[in-house]
């Protein structure tokens, strides 16, 4: 699964060639809310992992949180020797109706059979 933002694939930036990013199922599960959507408590969202694993060079992690209006994705964590990505807003109806468009449409759980 990539995170696009603007276009550009912030999880396979900030984890270098290798890493990997979140499971789809785990970020977009089919039944209820996944960790992608933004209360106004927030919550850590990890979003990918090195080549080498989380568990030895760190996550790729970001803080969700819904302020009013917008979502709010920041105060990033990243690997050893990675770029942080900037703070990101969206406007949060835009943001929900992405979320749900994802929910809905579920080509990427098809698997091609070889």
């Amino acid at each position: 699964m990539q995170v696009r933002i603007d276009g550009e694939d912030v999880v396979a930036q900030a984890v270098g060639e290798g890493g990997r990013g979140p499971f789809a199922e785990e970020a977009l599960p089919a039944h209820g809310h996944g960790p992608l959507w933004a209360t106004g408590e927030g919550r850590r969202v990890v979003l990918g992992e090195p080549e080498c694993t989380g568990g030895c060079c760190g996550h790729l992690s970001v803080f969700v949180q819904r302020l009013g209006g917008l979502v709010e994705w920041s105060d990033w964590q990243v690997p050893v020797d990675k770029e942080r990505p900037p703070t990101f807003y969206f406007d949060a109806e835009r943001y929900d109706a992405e979320l749900t468009r994802s929910l809905t449409d579920r080509q990427w759980q098809i698997r091609r059979s070889e």
